[in-house]
């Protein structure tokens, strides 16, 4: 078998033949010709017989390794001329436009940067981090479903901190699917309405909305969708409750510190784990130090049994009558219970008590808007190299999103 004929069946490249082939020390170097005899714009379906003129030099795309040796495809193009887009070099069917790397090699840096960290491939195909994080922004831009928005009911909107220096992004999930659907850099109403302006009319079809208890998103989804339901997530009601304990607890060390009690100090230091932990998750150590809290009672005890208590309302086993009276009992409750971060809490519950009574009575919350959210920040620390938040937001579609990646070889097949 002929060399050209071979590399031909081996590269597997749609709408090219190979006219040569040459080795060089470190790679492979393929020069190829399209079959189509028609120009083909590389911004849309436009094309034409007739063409502007003809490259002075090759254009060059690095295709998938052959061994230790880097592979090369070649190929002087034309240029075409489109109505809408002008003058400029006709598209490849074999990679996508604006690349220098062929559609099978840039599919497995988009596979590979959802599996593994930026050391491992940067190491294993030989390129640096800013130049992964085009190309996934590449994959994502072309295989992200603009109708990914069209079924949308119920959906969750939440944020992530993805860089340092309080920088984030808004990410939108779909419960039925449990996909993220859409992102943007921010976390202001203003963010929010690039959503709803980009979902449009579809807006009206959407029967209800969790949120964290952040005035932005409410406000947004109010003006946009004012049929749907606002659920507040439980989730974030409890977790008020443990940073309003947490806060109890600061202020007991400190004020024994002040007082020159340091022994104590010390010993009550460790106490943190015990209270912010589950009771049912404590070690033995743990469970004699709640003991010794309880028979000390105090403020610190009063505020652990009130953030216990807001646990307890979101028990599975009630109903949302069940926590409509004791959601007021506990309002009533923190509000008379002397301690500031709990009274603050009181007028947070009563404040937001109609959304969080609706996220019962629909059953929905965003546990799986925060389990995506930290599959999110996982990708987004394990990808700490990207400088762009739309390098991240395609990385946290890639992993997270409506896209299936398929490798070279299970597209081949």
């Amino acid at each position: 078998m002929r060399v050209c004929a071979a590399f031909s069946r081996l590269l597997r490249l749609d709408g090219v033949w190979v006219r040569s082939v040459s080795f060089a020390p470190d790679r492979v170097l393929v020069t190829v010709a399209l079959r189509r005899r028609r120009l083909v714009c590389a911004h849309c379906a436009f094309s034409t017989p007739s063409r502007e003129n003809v490259q002075a030099h090759e254009s060059v795309w690095r295709h998938l390794d052959l061994g230790v040796w880097r592979l090369e495809i070649r190929a002087t193009l034309r240029r075409v001329r489109c109505p809408v887009h002008g003058a400029h070099v006709e598209g490849v069917p074999f990679a996508r436009h604006g690349a220098r790397f062929t559609r099978d090699f840039e599919d497995l840096i988009a596979w590979l940067a959802t599996k593994s960290d930026r050391t491992a491939i940067c190491r294993l195909v030989r390129i640096d981090w800013q130049t992964v994080g085009r190309i996934i922004a590449r994959v994502a831009g072309e295989q992200l479903d603009e109708r990914r928005l069209d079924d949308l009911f119920e959906i969750g909107i939440d944020e992530i901190a993805w860089r340092g220096g309080h920088r984030y992004l808004t990410l939108v999930t779909d419960h039925d699917a449990g996909k993220i659907v859409w992102g943007a850099e921010g976390r202001s109403a203003k963010v929010a309405d690039l959503f709803y302006a980009e979902l449009g009319e579809r807006a009206t079809q959407l029967r209800a909305v969790s949120l964290d208890m952040g005035a932005g998103y409410a406000k947004s989804t109010r003006e946009h969708a004012p049929q749907a339901t606002i659920c507040i997530d439980p989730f974030h009601v409890v977790q008020l409750a443990t940073r309003a304990l947490d806060e109890v607890r600061r202020d007991y060390w400190n004020t024994l510190r002040t007082a020159g009690k340091h022994d104590a100090a010390k010993r009550f230091k460790g106490a943190r784990w015990v209270l912010l932990k589950n009771p049912s998750d404590h070690t033995d150590q743990q469970a004699r130090m709640l003991r010794r809290l309880r028979n000390a009672g105090g403020a610190v005890w009063r505020a652990l049994t009130l953030k216990e208590a807001v646990r307890a309302i979101f028990a599975p086993d009630l109903d949302v009558d069940d926590v409509r009276a004791l959601i007021d009992r506990l309002a009533s409750r923190a509000s008379r219970s002397r301690l500031k971060p709990f009274i603050r809490l009181a007028k947070t519950i009563r404040k937001h008590r109609d959304g969080i009574l609706a996220a019962v009575r629909l059953k929905i919350n965003n546990a799986r808007v925060e389990a995506l959210n930290n599959k999110a920040r996982l990708i987004t620390r394990r990808a700490y190299g990207f400088h762009s938040a739309r390098a991240a937001l395609a990385l946290i579609h890639l992993s997270c999103g409506p896209i299936t990646l398929a490798l070279p070889h299970e597209n081949a097949a």
